[in-house]
């Protein structure tokens, strides 16, 4: 079996674009939990900054990530926030290192 791998995808909406950003993510959503290899799809927006979003993603393999960046759902969603974000989604790849309680310890 291919190892997981863990996204953290950072997204800043240029001013005014907040609503938008979060209403293309949210309607992405299921479309993308529907995808072969989606563990996690979990969208948050920073504390204090409502204009920053961050997608914590879990994929059964890297290979199911990479269908993912070239399914049908992230281009929709690149194509409706093409000029609502301040730079590029910031992404980043983790490979999991499970410590402690098997629950907690892991994403």
């Amino acid at each position: 079996m291919a190892d997981p791998c863990v996204v953290v995808a950072t997204m800043i909406a240029k001013p005014g674009q907040e609503d938008l950003v979060e209403k293309t993510l949210r309607a992405a959503a299921p479309a993308v939990h529907a995808e072969p290899g989606c563990l996690r799809y979990a969208l948050h927006r920073h504390a204090k900054n409502p204009g920053q979003f961050v997608m914590i993603e879990k994929w059964a393999s890297r290979d199911a990530l990479r269908e993912h960046g070239q399914g049908a759902a992230l281009r929709e969603v690149g194509t409706a926030l093409a000029n609502a974000l301040a730079a590029p989604p910031d992404v980043q790849v983790f490979e999991p290192l499970p410590a402690g309680d098997p629950d907690q310890g892991t994403i």
